[in-house]
């Protein structure tokens, strides 16, 4: 995959707008801050932004501009990144850009740039960030930059235990520790966490439903986020807590924002994108985000997700005998 053209434009505008998408986890805050670090200290004349939702767990990689002015899009290049469909893309502005760039590495549903730069089989967006940084001898990088990018890179491959991680995946993560990049800091950044949130643990734990065959589901309401006192980005990063359940191979966490309620999957079995569809979500095969517009969609995902939760496991039987 060439790079050349992503680098062209680049170097053609004066402005650059970087977009992620909505609740953006790591991989995406990494790849939008790193990215923006490479412009930035490859050509440092430039104007550069990163714009989107503020994550605080996650600010000690990089910040959310605030563009108060809408024509400063105008002439602008955009470049949108870990977003694989236009409705997911964090601000609407985007449309203003006079150009757009996708870069991404999920499943092609929506080829909405100008021009697309997508690699399915690359575990992160944070590598294929990385592979662009190698591809041309001219670009540069800080170590805040390679700090982003490895934090997101580690978020994305959950310390680099998913099935996309390859030779390739270390090469370039390898690249990236020879800017200096503090492991053990990023490791103790992501690790912390408040008394509130532990006592939200015991709480999930002790509330978490598992459907006849074998979906894990936990609700989290707008009462128990005020009980607890809890943001949403420490409730919803509690999905992994349920993972690993042996008979679960399927599992969620459901939860009640001030507007929506959103959807977080997980799956060591089945692939989860095409449910995630279904309810106005999307990600990858094993990790996934929906969205129900009442609670009277809840019963329906529940019962969809155990009925795919069934056929695989009907299915690895099938295969034992």
């Amino acid at each position: 995959m060439s790079f050349d053209l992503v680098y062209q434009k680049i170097k053609d505008y004066q402005t650059i707008i970087i977009f992620g998408h909505k609740r953006p986890d790591g991989d995406c805050y990494g790849s939008q801050n790193g990215l923006m670090d490479i412009i930035k200290s490859t050509f440092p004349m430039k104007s550069v932004f990163v714009v989107g939702e503020r994550v605080e767990t996650l600010s000690f990689i990089g910040r959310m501009d605030q563009i108060e002015d809408d024509h400063i899009f105008e002439n602008a290049l955009g470049i949108v990144v870990d977003t694989a469909t236009r409705d997911r893309i964090s601000d609407s502005r985007y449309k203003l850009c006079k150009e757009l760039i996708k870069i991404d590495h999920h499943i092609i549903l929506d080829n909405y740039g100008d021009i697309n730069v997508v690699e399915e089989l690359i575990p992160a967006t944070c590598l294929l960030i990385t592979k662009f940084l190698l591809s041309n001898k001219e670009l540069k990088i800080s170590l805040t930059g390679a700090t982003a990018l490895y934090t997101g890179t580690v978020t994305d491959t959950s310390n680099f235990r998913y099935r996309g991680v390859n030779y390739e995946t270390f090469q370039l993560a390898g690249t990236l520790l020879n800017y200096g990049v503090d492991t053990e800091m990023i490791d103790q950044n992501l690790s912390v966490q408040s008394l509130r949130t532990v006592r939200l643990k015991s709480y999930v734990y002790r509330s978490f439903k598992v459907t006849k065959h074998g979906f894990a589901y936990a609700v989290i309401n707008s009462f128990i986020i005020k009980y607890y006192n809890v943001g949403y980005d420490e409730a919803a990063s509690l999905v992994s807590l349920l993972a690993n359940i042996k008979e679960c191979p399927v599992w969620a966490l459901i939860i009640k924002y001030p507007k929506d309620i959103r959807v977080r999957i997980r799956s060591n079995g089945p692939n989860i994108n095409k449910l995630a569809e279904k309810y106005d979500g999307g990600g990858h095969h094993k990790a996934a985000g929906a969205s129900l517009k009442s609670w009277s969609k809840m019963r329906p995902f529940v019962k969809d997700a155990d009925t795919l939760v069934k056929e695989y496991k009907e299915n690895q039987d099938s295969l034992i005998k």
